[in-house]
């Protein structure tokens, strides 16, 4: 572990986790096309869902920065939605119902849905001495 002037700093810190019901779903979804990836564009709280594409079928732009990886397929963040949400680790989960027109999971009568959870002062210290979110809180 790291260490700061006055407290002891995570080894990693990720910013986009799953649930183990997600990770299922995107396994499913990868048997069936393939590598995947995630892209979180719109919404701004939970409650928000992320789509779901082939690898490479969204064009990833310029402001948009990758979070992580979900079950080993990259998450994307559009830069607008990283500044509100940049103080939370999103975690990936699957409720039933439709996912968005374009998302690969709308056939099977479930969705991804985006939560959140305020980050842990030890866990911001950390992002921010990485680069990862703003030095300001």
């Amino acid at each position: 572990m790291e260490t700061t002037d006055t407290q002891v700093l995570p080894a990693h810190v990720d910013q986009v986790t799953a649930t183990p019901e997600a990770l299922a779903l995107i396994r499913l979804l990868a048997d069936t096309h393939g590598p995947l990836m995630f892209h979180q564009s719109g919404g701004c709280c939970d409650g928000s869902a992320p789509m779901c594409f082939k690898l490479g079928e969204f064009i990833v732009g310029d402001q948009d920065r990758l979070l992580g990886d979900i079950g080993g397929m990259p998450f994307y963040i559009s830069g607008p939605q990283f500044e509100y949400w940049q103080h939370t680790q999103l975690i990936i989960d699957v409720v039933p119902g439709r996912g968005g027109m374009f998302s690969l999971e709308g056939p099977t009568g479930r969705r991804f849905l985006t939560r959140s959870r305020l980050y842990e002062d030890a866990e911001w210290a950390w992002l921010a001495a990485k680069g990862r979110v703003s030095s300001l809180r």
